[in-house]
């Protein structure tokens, strides 16, 4: 069986705990729990008659006051890159945080997932924005967590770039 470990990363209150949560658990929760550090699930997936268990780090959000410490992405095979498309400033938090990502570890397969999109009504993220990402080759996919909209894609996205799938 093989193992994959797996970063959530962005900005604080964007939703990483929440999508690990939808993911792992099916479950969605509206009281907002500020992650402490490094919080570790595992999900067994199967791809292509492979088992991979999936080891998810979700790390505590980014903001003016606490930085990444890039030290957590040792040993990562892929990450999943959150923003809430409620909030453009997580989105330019996000692609400060790709860039870190580079620098720190090079380049290892992710997936960037725009948060929230049961809010879409209330989007500050324009569709321009997304074609621009997509046009410097990011992967990028809308979700909810709240209503599990495109969820399991974006993980399954990630473990097959990570599979070479």
């Amino acid at each position: 069986m093989l193992q994959k470990k797996i970063c959530m990363l962005g900005s604080f209150a964007v939703g990483k705990t929440s999508l690990v949560r939808r993911y792992v658990e099916s479950i969605y929760s509206d009281a907002y729990l500020t992650t402490v550090g490094v919080k570790i699930d595992k999900k067994t997936v199967q791809l292509s008659a492979q088992d991979v268990t999936l080891v998810l780090w979700d790390l505590y959000g980014e903001d003016e006051f606490q930085k990444i410490r890039w030290a957590h992405f040792r040993g990562a095979s892929g990450y999943v890159l959150v923003a809430d498309g409620t909030r453009q400033a997580t989105l330019e938090k996000a692609i400060s945080l790709e860039d870190g990502v580079r620098q720190a570890v090079g380049s290892i397969p992710f997936v960037f997932v725009l948060n929230k999109a049961d809010l879409a009504s209330s989007w500050e993220v324009d569709a321009g924005m997304e074609d621009r990402l997509v046009a410097r080759g990011w992967d990028v996919m809308r979700s909810s967590a709240k209503t599990g909209e495109n969820v399991e894609n974006a993980f399954r996205k990630l473990t097959e770039k990570m599979l070479g799938a």
